[in-house]
């Protein structure tokens, strides 16, 4: 891989320093959030007015949010679940038991009954085995425990003790069907269970009965309702991040502290809110090296978009350097107004002159990179913090992008009327469209239409103004520039009419015919015509020695020699020049005056010089205009009119078809000396302006109706009268 040379070094990064020194401007432009919100300590002076750019929440301090996280956490009711597995496990459980000890009792009495018991995990005295050896007892134990499970296991009973430890007033208790909110006095213990065994004891006189019954109630015992911890808890978490961070909320242009007034506690509140929210937005706390990286880079990189698409897109206008420093220069300006709209007035991003930005570039270069450059100023601006709640990019894209698209054709003042009304429509309409979602009054929405047709109106105005000088910078010839050239009473198209009148007549032929073939193949006809009144300014210096500005009769070339007479005809083209830059001509005007003759040889005084053979062989490079070759369409196209014209001036009767052949053959040696190789014209567009100068001279050398001379006409065959 090669290296890049120092000079390619040198000239590429002449352009994309331009990047860097637009993104550090932009740093330094725009409010960080030390300037916004400046944090005085209560009972200092602010030495100026403090307005919110944006609204924005005053917090909560940690301590008390964290405190009315714990308060709304704690309204939160216990859950317990009702488990209606264990309800059917006991049921299971019991008459397993029974069944078992039914049939140890028919098998074997007593020992029976205890080893049976025993493999249900129950131990059984052998009084107690005898009692369940009676069938009517134990059948009456079965039942009656069947039935202090259904009355109080199936409608919920929690463990040992729980109750005791439980604080809430009120329990959700959960089931299948869904939840439900009880007191908590509602719900069974394991105490009131015991009670309630009492209560339906089967057989209150027997010792031995009523203590195997209280101990079965307690061996099948089971808490129906446990404690669902995890879900409470849960519900706690809820409802502690549901809590509102915010103590207030400050509205955008509020006034925060005024000028010389003492900073409260709540006016110190509000800044710490204010600071924290901009940093939090990702503006500078201070003019540190990571802040100034991180921001440089980010409007760095959405800038370099921009640049990327003219190295590859716009390579003529990347090639000058001067072109570069205007845009950049624009870019400059803009961001430097958006920065104090940001400062003073950053609700009111609909007067950023985006518009003049993207009104000059159209002007200059055309539509397309004005709204490329137009978003991406947009975009750059947007992209600052104290715009991220705002409207900026917005607004800023829909001006920016108006006003790109409206100027089409700027030759006069009025054009720029219908520019200023798009721009204020587009505003309007964007304000609209905020407001509609944003619930604005109409008087905001109308505010900020009005404001926009402000910022249309003087962003035409300063473009009007500032165009001269914008042309200076770049050498771009706008329509504006030529429409004042193309005035005849400036200086050096008046002495060409008054000195040079042939000169003049034969300009202002060609011009017509230029035009028009640069219309027809979309070159710039408006330069093609004011270049063609400038192109022969040089005869202005001898105007006798070229035959247009001569008599009949009196050609001061017949007194010269050849090689004199050349010279004084090649010489008109540095007069030109000349005179060019005393009259401060634009390039592109400027070049029509040698590239018009391109390399060409002086044919008459060449062939007259080889014919008299003075001062021996002559040659060439004596009899051949400086040149260069014609390097655009228009002044290629100059190239081939002037030719045509001073040749159709020598023939006589000329007809359409006579036309054509002269047109073709001029073209044709054009084309074949390689005039026109330096000129971007394809074949197809040289067929259209040979077709487009036959249409144009036909028109010209038409034929006219003669007037009897009875009624003061002229005939063919008119002579003038003699005199007495």
């Amino acid at each position: 891989m090669q290296l890049p040379t120092k000079e390619q070094l040198r000239y590429h990064g002449s352009r994309w320093a331009w990047v860097v020194g637009l993104a550090m401007l932009s740093y330094l432009a725009f409010p960080s959030a030390t300037n916004v919100a400046p944090l005085l300590d209560p009972g200092a002076v602010a030495d100026r007015d403090v307005i919110a750019p944006f609204t924005f929440p005053v917090n909560k301090s940690d301590q008390d949010l964290a405190r009315e996280a714990e308060e709304l956490a704690g309204t939160v009711k216990p859950i317990y679940q009702f488990q209606e597995r264990a309800v059917d496990s006991i049921e299971i459980s019991l008459h397993a038991l029974f069944a078992s000890l039914e049939t140890a009792a028919d098998q074997g009495g007593g020992a029976a009954i205890q080893a049976a018991a025993k493999a249900q995990g129950l131990a059984l005295s052998a009084p107690e085995a005898a009692y369940l050896g009676k069938g009517g007892k134990r059948h009456n134990l079965e039942k009656a425990l069947s039935e202090l499970f259904e009355r109080t296991l199936a409608l919920g009973v929690t463990g040992p003790g729980v109750l005791q430890v439980e604080q809430a007033p009120e329990l959700i208790v959960r089931r299948r069907s869904g939840e439900q909110s009880v007191q908590r006095d509602q719900v069974l213990s394991y105490a009131q269970y015991l009670q309630r065994a009492r209560d339906v004891h089967p057989d209150k006189g027997s010792s031995v009965g009523d203590e195997l019954y209280v101990r079965l109630a307690g061996h099948f015992f089971r808490p129906t309702l446990v404690a669902n911890t995890l879900e409470t808890e849960r519900r706690g978490d809820e409802l502690r991040r549901s809590v509102d961070p915010s103590k207030y909320v400050v509205r955008a242009g509020d006034r925060i502290v005024g000028a010389h007034e003492v900073v409260t506690n709540e006016a110190h509140e509000k800044l710490v809110a204010l600071h924290n929210d901009l940093v939090r937005r990702g503006a500078a706390t201070s003019r540190s090296a990571s802040g100034l990286f991180g921001s440089v880079l980010r409007d760095a990189l959405i800038l370099a978009i921009f640049w990327v698409l003219l190295v590859f897109y716009r390579r003529e206008t990347y090639r000058e350097q001067r072109q570069v420093v205007l845009i950049g220069g624009l870019f400059a300006l803009v961001l430097l107004q958006a920065a104090a709209v940001a400062r003073f007035a950053p609700r009111h991003s609909e007067i950023i002159v985006l518009p003049f930005m993207a009104m000059m570039l159209t002007v200059l270069f055309n539509g397309r990179v004005s709204m490329i450059a137009a978003m991406i100023l947009a975009v750059v601006i947007g992209l600052q913090p104290v715009f991220h709640d705002l409207p900026a990019l917005f607004l800023c894209v829909v001006g920016g992008v108006t006003a790109a698209l409206s100027v089409r054709v700027l030759r006069r003042r009025s054009n720029f009327y219908v520019p200023v009304l798009i721009i204020a429509v587009g505003y309007l309409a964007g304000a609209l469209a905020l407001g509609l979602t944003g619930s604005w009054s109409a008087g905001e929405i109308g505010l900020r239409g009005v404001w926009g047709a402000a910022n249309g109106l003087v962003s035409a105005g300063l473009t009007f103004f500032l165009l001269p000088v914008a042309e200076s910078i770049t050498g771009i010839t706008t329509d504006l520039t030529l429409l004042e050239l193309s005035d005849p009473s400036r200086s050096l198209l008046r002495r060409l009419s008054l000195e040079a009148p042939g000169t003049y007549a034969h300009s202002v032929a060609m011009a017509n015919l230029v035009e028009a073939a640069c219309n027809r193949i979309g070159a710039d006809g408006l330069l093609g015509r004011v270049g063609c009144y400038y192109h022969d300014i040089g005869k202005i210096k001898n105007p006798q020695y070229f035959v247009e500005n001569q008599t009949r009769g009196n050609n001061p070339h017949d007194r010269l020699k050849a090689y004199q007479s050349a010279q004084i005809i090649k010489a008109h083209v540095t007069d030109g020049l000349e005179l060019a830059r005393e009259a401060r001509l634009p390039r592109a005007v400027a070049a029509f005056i040698p590239e018009h003759h391109g390399t060409t040889e002086i044919t008459y005084f060449l062939d007259r010089a080889k014919k008299s053979g003075d001062g021996g062989a002559p040659k060439s490079t004596d009899y051949m205009y400086p040149g260069p070759k014609p390097h655009s369409s228009e002044t290629a196209i100059t190239m081939l009119a002037d030719s045509v014209e001073a040749a159709l001036r020598v023939l006589e009767d000329l007809t359409p078809e006579k036309i054509e052949e002269v047109i073709n053959h001029i073209v044709r040696n054009k084309l074949n000396a390689g005039q026109l190789d330096e000129a971007p014209m394809t074949l197809q567009q040289i067929d259209q302006v040979k077709r487009e100068f036959v249409r144009i001279i036909t028109g010209m050398y038409h034929d006219r109706i003669e007037y009897p001379e009875s009624s003061g006409g002229i005939t063919a065959t008119w002579r003038p009268a003699a005199k007495a």
